[in-house]
């Protein structure tokens, strides 16, 4: 099997197998979550946009990204120390609704920047430029695939599959999660470990680079 078609093949594998996912359905009230909600306002903003990159944009990201990501918190599955305490008083009903209230609002660009980073091999190239080929044809090289088979070619994700939006989420943010799960401290992208297979090939530079573009993807 020559490199093309094994990291066709590999590209083909993750997009696919991160369908097989098990996200957890939710079923919230936007309405009933807003009032619901009123505690996360501190850290992420009464609509879900953060002031700070310390906390991320959750805004848009999807009701059934968002559900997941709050039921893993609250029973540990991920672990944010910022979070600890945060839902324990809340039952599932009560987690459905914020994901629907947060899943309904509009998310807020941040927006790139110009910037120029630094390969392995030593050459410096345009952040923006390097990022753009990352996010929508991957590295066939390394068997890193297209950002945008998941999150789709503006980055805003795939919500009925799970896949949360990127696009205007802080580049802060962006680069500590893919690096997290590059690490593996970061482990709840499932039994397929898609996040985590992806990853494990990008270097810090691609990573700066996709991140930088992807907090100004727009529509």
């Amino acid at each position: 099997m020559n490199s093309f078609i094994k990291n066709t093949a590999l590209a083909l594998g993750l997009v696919i197998g991160l369908g097989s996912v098990p996200f957890a359905m939710a079923s919230g009230d936007a309405a009933a979550g807003k009032a619901k909600a009123a505690q996360c306002a501190a850290c992420h903003g009464v609509d879900g946009n953060s002031l700070a990159p310390a906390f991320p944009k959750i805004a848009g990201l999807g009701e059934k990204y968002l559900y997941k990501q709050l039921k893993d918190i609250q029973n540990k599955t991920r672990d944010i120390p910022q979070m600890i305490g945060q839902l324990d008083n809340f039952n599932d009903q009560d987690l459905q609704d914020i994901a629907a209230y947060f899943a309904s609002q509009p998310m807020q660009l941040s927006g790139s920047e110009a910037i120029a980073i630094k390969l392995n091999s030593g050459d410096s190239v345009d952040g923006l430029t390097f990022g753009r080929n990352l996010y929508r044809a991957g590295n066939m090289e390394t068997g890193v695939p297209a950002c945008m088979g998941c999150h789709s070619p503006i980055g805003l994700g795939n919500a009925p599959a799970g896949y949360p939006r990127l696009s205007g989420q802080y580049p802060e943010y962006i680069e500590m999660q893919l690096k997290a799960f590059r690490a593996g401290t970061r482990d709840n992208d499932g039994d397929t470990r898609t996040m985590r297979t992806v990853a494990k090939q990008l270097s810090d530079a691609e990573i700066k680079a996709v991140a930088n573009y992807i907090a100004g993807l727009t529509e």
